[in-house]
């Protein structure tokens, strides 16, 4: 399948065209910029190498309307499908989406939510459709990504009624930030569900992004791409209240100050230079003006990073792209720099060497490093691809009807602490058999003990396990007075401590966590359905007086399982579900 990728900005235009079918092969790469009434500029990389030449196109849409002859020029037909990055998807886009009337009429409703991206990119979308009529298209979302960000993340402290108005954190550059995770996981050899990994994209837009364990769990950027780090015209994190008193102060309208944030603040307004380059530049001559920049830029950086490495509780990976990420050696040093309490060490030859050919990812921490600092080329067109290519090959399924169980607070032992609870050389005493092949329900029960409070008579399910997992509902944790992570059962690494008291002795544990919601599969369901382990797929409640969709799913494959979906209590009083219910995987298509 050969793709054509379209990333449309307010002043330039780039497009890329790959045979997925071909190792990903990227056949040809373009930019269109610097759009005037005389003409523009292209630079272009393909098989026949790189050239820059000026073209007699205004403006975008003559662009695109150039680049079906350049492909021909270039032996290049073929076209299977287009894919366009879309920066703003609001809460209702979590993947790519096949383009049509009533989807580009719901993305023209969030204009508002980015107003200098989406423009551009939906206009783009209405040429490529005009130019390629037959093509199908797809977009794909910067948010889309940042949508697992946990409410208190994404929740602003104010009126409820704004709230209802749509005010909250989204989150940007996420195809990005998607791409390097994935490539900084390559690199070092393990599956990403395993690692904490921040990455800093870091161009003329700027941000980070905490990524745990394969989720966005926080990124700098908020309701709009302004929030967060400083960037190359825009301001990043602002007090509010300076709306307030500029508007007191020097008469200027919210139009006015906005504008100004976007277009006329960052470094550009530090410097009178957005570009990085030009500023470290000025910054060795002397320029007292650009050498704050640089600093107050760093700094910025550097504190996002020590603030997600909290938030996740740990850090595997630091992970450097975009135009300044990839090419400023200096400001990498910069940001590392100070970072050496959590581990983070730079190898100066090698960060001042850096060959990203190839698509390389080059490790720059110095040996023995704790944490790996990787720097690799964002290949936001490349994931564009491929995620396009994902929407369009995914077959319609025949729907699955699924057992949807309610799990209870519950604990499952290790046989250390069975005999700690219960007494030397006890054992677990099955009660009744669960649905799931040898599991059952004990007779023996603990109680589980928080520093705020606890819950007697906790159910102890059988057999053994090697280690002691403790699994509750969010609710259950602010009575338990502990913040647990929701994890799949088994992922423990980082939990927090309860107390378990039994009628022999007590234990103090970790492994306290909130289970994600997933389907124990059998294997020829699973390859009836066209699913795989680890997946994550939506599920549709119905039939309880409130009909519930419970996306991001994750399929748990085992031999002889018996396929049911686990939920906790606080989702099944969401979903209006008092024992069980039964669900269906919804498909693709819809």
């Amino acid at each position: 399948m050969r793709i054509l990728v379209f990333n449309a900005g307010s002043s330039t235009l780039k497009f890329a065209l790959f045979d997925m079918a071909c190792n990903e092969a990227e056949l040809v790469r373009g930019t269109f910029e610097r759009f005037s009434p005389e003409g523009c500029s292209l630079s272009l990389r393909s098989a026949e190498g790189r050239s820059e030449r000026a073209l007699p196109l205004s403006d975008i849409a003559a662009a695109i309307g150039a680049v079906p002859g350049l492909l021909t020029d270039l032996g290049l037909d073929g076209i299977d499908a287009v894919g366009h990055r879309v920066a703003h998807g609001g809460p209702q886009y979590a993947g790519p989406v096949a383009i049509d009337d009533t989807v580009l009429q719901a993305l023209d409703a969030l204009v508002p939510l980015a107003p200098l991206h989406n423009p551009a990119n939906l206009q783009a979308v209405r040429l490529a459709r005009a130019t390629w009529p037959d093509l199908p298209q797809v977009a794909v979302f910067d948010t889309s990504f940042h949508l697992t960000n946990p409410a208190f993340v994404t929740t602003y402290a104010v009126p409820e009624a704004w709230r209802g108005a749509g005010l909250r954190r989204f989150g940007f550059h996420g195809t990005s930030h998607k791409y390097v995770a994935l490539r900084a996981a390559q690199v070092i050899g393990q599956p990403i569900e395993r690692l904490q990994i921040i990455s800093c994209h870091l161009g003329n837009g700027a941000s980070v992004c905490a990524i745990n364990r394969g989720r966005s769990m926080d990124s700098s950027m908020g309701l709009t791409p302004l929030e967060g780090l400083v960037m190359g015209t825009r301001s990043g994190d602002i007090d509010p209240g300076a709306f307030g008193y500029l508007h007191r102060e020097l008469g200027l309208s919210i139009p006015e100050i906005e504008a100004a944030l976007y277009k006329d603040s960052g470094l550009k307004a530090l410097t009178g230079s957005s570009d990085m380059r030009d500023v470290e530049h000025r910054a060795a001559e002397g320029d007292h003006a650009a050498q704050l920049a640089i600093e107050i830029y760093a700094y910025r950086a550097r504190k996002y990073i020590g603030a997600y490495a909290a938030a996740m509780g740990g850090l595997d990976a630091l992970v450097f792209t975009g135009g300044i990420g990839e090419n400023s050696a200096s400001m990498r040093r910069r940001i590392c720099d100070g970072l050496e309490f959590m581990g983070v060490t730079l190898d100066h030859d090698r960060n001042q060497h850096v060959d990203l050919a190839d698509r390389a990812a080059p490790e720059l921490q110095a040996w023995g490093g704790r944490v790996r600092v990787i720097v690799t080329e964002t290949a936001e067109q490349l994931q564009i691809a491929r995620e396009t290519a994902a929407a369009l090959a995914a077959p319609a399924r025949p729907a699955l009807a699924l057992p949807v169980a309610v799990s209870a607070r519950h604990v499952h032992l290790c046989q250390a602490d069975v005999e700690a609870l219960f007494g030397p050389g006890a054992t677990l005493t099955p009660e009744f058999d669960l649905r799931q092949p040898g599991n059952f329900a004990a007779v023996e029960k603990v109680r589980v003990e928080g520093p705020r409070g606890g819950f007697d008579h906790v159910r102890i399910l059988g057999p053994t396990r090697g280690r002691t997992q403790v699994e509750v509902s969010r609710t259950d944790t602010f009575a338990l007075g502990v913040q647990a992570p929701v994890r799949l059962s088994g992922d423990l690494a980082g939990t927090p401590k309860v107390r378990l008291i039994g009628p022999a002795g007590t234990v103090e544990t970790d492994g306290l966590i909130i289970a994600a919601r997933h389907i124990h599969m059998n294997p020829a369901d699973a390859r009836r359905w066209g699913v795989a382990d680890g997946q994550e797929v939506e599920v549709r409640v119905t039939g309880t007086g409130r009909g519930v969709s419970f996306a991001r799913t994750i399929v748990r494959t085992q031999p002889d399982a018996f396929t049911e979906m686990h939920i906790d209590t606080d989702e099944a009083n969401a979903a209006g579900i008092v024992a069980a219910a039964e669900g269906t995987l919804i498909p693709a298509a819809e």
